[in-house]
């Protein structure tokens, strides 16, 4: 059934070439950039508020145009080169080999064409205006998180095909983290920033500023990685609750806990320690982990967004508990639990052409088929998912 399921996602994203729309991309209307409100900072957030928010897609009626997002983008290609990694090893499921192989090339060009400029080294940001309650970010202006997630899948994509500009864009993307964004200091830690453009203390940024570190020191052995990469997970351990979990950041409104960042932050903390060889964080991590599992996700499988709240039920809850798993080493030892949300999704959440919805509310829920949010974050879960199994029985 899941392979079906996944095989019917793959389908559509390659017949829409990975392109689509996003919650977020409202202010890439045409006809609110004619307006003042542009201009406006409520104006902007309310804009993008109606979008994200609202049940019924208006994008095609209010000229919002389809688009690559480059973490979009990023989480295709790590899902492709995956696959292509089991193809090279007999499997023959997921499509042929030379076709496996043709979409990490497009992929990973298309990713590199798509980088930010003006700023050191490789680094990536959404194709859109992105206004929130804290900051406004202009199109293309490049975030610690796409740009972590993109060097992340050049280095899959490296490891398969052994293409060596992918592995020398993905570490070019540490110069980003070192030279762009700002940083909180505290004693002996430090929080990176969200972008160059702001001063934010948002964990999950940070833990995944500190994994792309970690992860170039691996490659490089360049120590200054490792500390800096450090002192960054050590800022956001410092900061765990007593029972485990994690706000989402350090501003007044930033103090919830929700499901797929938590998600994050293990598997930061996780890759950390396997890149580095530093297991100082283990007891953070499991501590953390076991608070996952326990407020996340309800008996029938219907996954949390909050700890304290089932909706909106978000399809980027889903798709992390397999990623989390997946990429930590705890989805054989969990698999009861990950099968379960993945059937309650497939049944609640996967529309007959293939695409994922986007969230499911008590009354009016959002079906549109984001590219970035939905598909490539379920596509990114079902490969880490088959990845893991399938690796497992061959060996």
């Amino acid at each position: 059934m899941y392979l079906n399921s996944f095989l019917r996602l793959k389908a559509y994203c390659e017949k829409e070439k990975f392109k689509g729309w996003d919650p977020y991309d409202g202010l890439n209307s045409k006809i609110f950039r004619a307006t003042p409100l542009k201009e406006w900072r409520f104006g902007r957030l309310a804009w993008i508020q109606l979008f994200k928010r609202n049940p019924i897609n208006f994008r095609k009626a209010l000229l919002v145009p389809k688009g690559y997002n480059a973490k979009g983008v990023g989480l295709f290609l790590y899902g492709y080169s995956k696959l292509y990694a089991l193809s090279k090893r007999g499997s023959t499921q997921f499509g042929p080999t030379s076709e496996l192989l043709a979409n990490i090339h497009f992929l990973g060009d298309l990713v590199i064409g798509l980088r930010s400029k003006g700023y050191h080294g490789s680094c990536w940001g959404y194709n859109f205006d992105w206004q929130n309650r804290v900051f406004f970010q202009p199109s293309n202006t490049p975030t610690v998180v796409a740009t972590s997630f993109v060097a992340n899948a050049l280095f899959e994509a490296y490891e398969v095909t052994k293409k060596q500009q992918y592995l020398d864009v993905a570490l070019d993307a540490a110069q980003f983290i070192l030279h762009d964004l700002n940083r909180t200091e505290f004693t002996d830690s430090i929080i990176f920033s969200y972008s160059p453009l702001d001063k934010s203390r948002v964990y999950n940024a940070s833990l995944l500023g500190a994994r792309l570190l970690a992860r170039c020191y691996s490659y490089s052995q360049t120590e200054d990685f490792k500390i800096l990469a450090d002192k960054a997970v050590k800022a956001i351990v410092d900061r765990q609750r007593e029972d485990g979990g994690w706000i989402y950041g350090e501003a007044k409104v930033q103090d919830w806990i929700d499901n797929f960042h938590t998600g994050f932050n293990l598997e930061c903390i996780h890759d950390y320690m396997k890149y580095t060889g530093d297991d100082q964080y283990r007891k953070s991590f499991e501590k953390g982990f076991s608070y996952y599992l326990r407020n996340f996700f309800l008996a029938d499988g219907t996954p949390k967004y909050f700890h304290n709240k089932v909706f909106p039920v978000d399809i980027h809850s889903s798709a992390q508990l397999v990623t989390t798993l997946s990429i930590s080493g705890k989805l054989v030892d969990n698999k009861a639990l990950v099968d379960k949300v993945l059937l309650w999704t497939i049944e609640n959440m996967q529309h007959s052409k293939g695409y994922f919805f986007y969230q499911l509310k008590p009354f009016i829920s959002s079906k549109i088929p984001y590219m970035r949010w939905a598909q490539a974050w379920m596509f990114y879960g079902f490969s880490n998912y088959f990845y893991v199994l399938e690796n497992e029985d061959m060996d």
